[in-house]
């Protein structure tokens, strides 16, 4: 038995350019959209206090956050420079096998959360990758940021992904299609 030749695995090039451009749009705009409301939030919040934003369900309150969510990892902020450097290894070696849309827009998602709250590590204080994260969206039991509302959008939509049986490929998991054949190999109604 011969192994599949691995570009047979890729799409095509123009398909896989589009896919990156797709990538690449929705990674650009969650930084953004995280970096602009980190900045909105530094100004308008830096009295410390809670502001209501949706009643008594989420308020704004800004904080520094050494840590992860849930400010797990606060002594270790060395620690969630090094997971969010190796998110952006793996999002660039999983996307070489980029051939879904879908695929395309939850890297893109986590790419650029990844990015946004890896550039607080840098550029907050104390800086040098120890930088303190910026959160102020507080939910009650933790207080996050956009990069986390786009790093659970990504979540959300790869465990489907999975459940549908997409892979990064595009392709699908034939276990599916395989389960509805009757012993000849016909499809039951």
């Amino acid at each position: 038995m011969t192994s599949p030749d691995p570009d047979q695995s890729r799409p095509a090039p123009d398909r896989r350019k589009r896919l990156f451009a797709v990538l690449g749009v929705v990674a650009v705009l969650a930084y953004a959209s995280d970096q602009l409301s980190k900045a909105v939030a530094l100004d308008a919040l830096a009295d410390g206090e809670p502001h209501p934003f949706l009643g008594r369900l989420i308020r704004l309150r800004l904080i520094g956050n050494p840590g992860a969510a849930l400010s797990l990892g606060a002594g270790s902020t060395w620690i969630m420079t090094g997971i969010a450097i190796a998110v952006l290894i793996a999002i660039v070696v999983v996307a070489r096998r980029l051939g879904s849309r879908a695929w395309a827009i939850a890297l893109g998602l986590l790419l650029g959360a990844a990015l946004g709250n890896l550039t607080d590590r840098f550029v907050r204080p104390p800086g040098g990758g120890q930088g303190h994260v910026v959160d102020f969206i507080d939910y009650g039991w933790f207080i996050g940021n956009v990069a986390d509302i786009w790093i659970v959008s990504a979540a959300v939509l790869i465990v489907v992904l999975a459940m549908v049986g997409i892979g990064v490929d595009g392709r699908r998991d034939q276990r599916d299609h395989r389960s509805h054949e009757g012993p000849g190999g016909d499809e039951h109604a």
